[in-house]
């Protein structure tokens, strides 16, 4: 392809040719723009996201030249940076044709707990209240707060128990800023002791030998994988570095908020924990990826890790704090490594596994919060602090995070071996005026259980017999003021809005199950068909284990569907 000086058209081949290159063309005041935002930042392709973020904080949404800009910043195609801007549910990418949103936006969880507690009436009520050209509503997945359910976020500003009138109460403040907890600090922290084992090991400990006490307290992956932790960090040092770590902190299982729950209380708990695992595996860097939902979270961490620094604690940038941008499917550990690389979030094939091919195809220890969390408490403590605990025959602590129709929810610590009696137990028993009749044992992948099975221990390997498993034991209680086969169809709608739409068994067995549900009587063979092929064929763990409503509310509440 050759200029024509004489009349400054681009040729290519017979005919007219053009006067610019193809594709948007790039727009001087948005690339001054972009500039002045990105500032010194470094340019570089895994920050894509970070990017993106900084764009929509400052302007409201991604305009078409903005975006252009970037790409030309980063010097990557057009086209990479809008297929990632529009993989997120938190970006608003728009083309020059569109009209952006309005300045402000209100996100209503519609997840389960929070219908339970009303959320569809509240939706119904904002969006009849507010004019859709000055405020958006828009419904969201889970947003980590459960326990105050219904919760809405405007801005970032979570409102708990929301109503119409706390909403209004905040717009009318104007204050959309995050509202921050006490929480212990790095000098509470120290003066009680913390960060002395991490500086003991450092001095002279043994990796192999903390391996074996996180093996001898029987830790396992508190993510929902249950993976024997101690065993992952041989993993990854058999292989040659540098190599990395990341934290998974994007809690977005539905009913799940004990991360949320550690974080706000004892930042440096986990993160001494995180840098007792970096050390373990010699970790050139630690990624910390944050789910979107968790505003405070991420100021706390970003305030803390500045402390660390500060302290002489962690070199400058050994910690990167990453945001995420509201994808489900970032919990799973290869997506997130793909989101942290600045790319969507979609789950890689394995093998090679993470261990191995990680970050930027080095070796990856990944590791969830509360599992750091412990990490820390047995380094400190000793295994017994978990392995001396037993209830009916499970050895171990659990962190339930309990909602619905209990009298108090919130994140209940409990022998492993804890039923769902014991449970509601701890959480003040039922709710006033309701009776016991389902849960969900772990998130909407586990589905549902009727209160006929009530003295099931809730811990790993326990579930599996019975079509199910404890994933991240997040318990959603249901009374006799509840349907199981609402309560299924709104996990299965979740999975529908979430699958990242990879692979066709998980992106079009969700939508068709939805709709199959959606009928008078439930076409039951049809329906297992379509569970069929999605747990066979879906590539990661999300089509795999969507079908696991439908299953268990055909089985135990047949009367219903």
């Amino acid at each position: 392809m050759a200029l024509d000086d004489n009349q400054g058209i681009w040729k290519s081949g017979k005919g007219k040719g053009r006067r610019t290159t193809k594709g948007r063309q790039l727009d001087d005041q948005a690339l001054a723009e972009v500039r002045a935002l990105l500032g010194n930042r470094p340019r570089r392709r895994d920050l894509l996201i970070e990017f993106l973020h900084l764009l929509q904080d400052n302007y409201g949404h991604l305009s078409a030249p903005h975006l252009r800009a970037l790409s030309e910043e980063l010097r990557i195609g057009m086209a990479e940076v809008w297929e990632v801007a529009t993989f997120y549910a938190h970006f608003d990418p728009i083309r020059e044709d569109e009209t952006p949103p309005p300045d402000l936006t209100i996100r209503v969880c519609d997840s389960l707990s929070c219908e339970l507690a009303g959320s569809e009436s509240l939706i119904a009520a904002l969006e009849a209240g507010h004019d859709p050209a000055r405020i958006r509503v828009l419904r969201a997945p889970c947003m980590g707060r459960c326990d105050t359910a219904p919760v809405l976020e405007i801005g970032h500003r979570h409102v708990d128990h929301a109503t119409v009138e706390a909403a209004q109460a905040v717009i009318d403040a104007g204050d959309f800023h995050p509202v921050i907890p006490a929480y212990e600090t790095l000098a509470a922290y120290q003066g009680a002791g913390g960060y002395q084992t991490l500086q003991a090991l450092r001095d002279g400990g043994d990796a192999e030998q903390v391996q074996d006490r996180l093996l001898e307290a029987g830790l396992r992956g508190l993510g929902g994988a249950g993976f024997p932790s101690g065993r992952k960090w041989s993993f990854v040092r058999a292989n040659p570095g540098p190599r990395y770590l990341a934290v998974n902190g994007d809690e977005g299982e539905p009913g799940t908020f004990k991360d949320r729950h550690y974080l706000e209380r004892t930042p440096h708990l986990f993160l001494e924990g995180m840098l007792i695992a970096a050390w373990g595996v010699e970790a050139e860097t630690c990624f910390i990826y944050m789910r979107d939902e968790y505003p405070a979270v991420r100021h706390i961490l970003s305030q803390e890790i500045a402390a660390l620094e500060q302290a002489g604690i962690v070199p400058k940038g050994y910690i990167e704090l990453r945001r995420g941008a509201g994808a489900y499917i970032c919990g799973e550990e290869s997506a997130m490594i793909e989101s942290i690389e600045g790319k969507r979030g979609i789950p890689r094939h394995r093998p090679p596994f993470v261990a191995q091919v990680g970050i930027f195809n080095r070796p990856t220890l990944v590791h969830n919060v509360e599992t750091l969390h412990w990490v820390a408490r047995i380094c400190r403590e000793g295994p017994q602090i978990l392995n001396s605990v037993e209830k009916n025959g499970r050895k171990g602590l659990r962190s339930y995070s309990v909602s619905g129709r209990v009298a108090r929810r919130g994140v209940h610590l409990l022998p492993a071996g804890s039923t769902i009696t014991d449970v509601i137990a701890a959480a003040g028993g039922m709710a006033e005026g309701h009776v016991f009749k389902a849960y969900q044992p772990g998130g909407p992948s586990s589905g549902l259980l009727p209160a006929s099975m009530h003295d099931i221990p809730l811990d790993f390997d326990t579930l599996q017999p019975h079509g199910t498993f404890i994933g991240s034991a997040a318990v959603v209680v249901l009374s006799d003021h509840d349907s199981a086969r609402d309560a299924a169809l709104n996990m299965l709608r979740f999975f529908e809005a979430e699958s990242c739409g990879q692979c066709t068994p998980c992106r079009v067995g969700c939508e068709k199950a939805v709709k199959l549900m959606q009928a008078d009587r439930w076409d039951q063979p049809l329906l297992e068909e379509l569970c069929t092929t999605m747990t066979d064929a879906s590539i990661c763990g999300l089509g795999q284990a969507a079908p696991n409503p439908i299953r268990l509310t055909i089985k135990h509440f047949p009367h219903e569907v």
